[in-house]
């Protein structure tokens, strides 16, 4: 076993005994972000506001139509990171938002 340095977890599904880092990759896949009409999303994708959304701490209002691309997904299948060109570290709720 030299160089194998992966903890490994009982798996209860399949009776087996399988590395962490299988089993977090699957749980994290299990997740599924939906967004307001019921699309999917995943890392990359743009999407557009369907509603005006004050930033708090920004004092500026994002406009309904505005589109906002290379989303990531976060821990919380409800909320995603998103980069817009005047606010820094920007987190939607994917209710506000339409996959484009």
């Amino acid at each position: 076993m030299a160089g194998n340095d992966d903890e490994y977890v009982y798996d209860e599904v399949t009776g087996e005994w399988r590395p962490a880092s299988e089993l977090a990759a699957a749980a994290q896949a299990a997740v599924e972000v939906r967004d307001a009409a019921g699309n999917a999303l995943v890392d990359g994708d743009s999407v557009t506001l369907i509603k005006d959304l004050k930033v708090k701490g920004a004092n500026q209002t994002l406009k309904q139509g505005t589109v906002i691309r290379s989303i990531r997904l976060t821990d919380n299948p409800e909320e995603i990171d998103c980069r817009h060109d005047t606010i820094k570290g920007l987190v939607l709720r994917t209710e506000f938002v339409r996959k484009r």
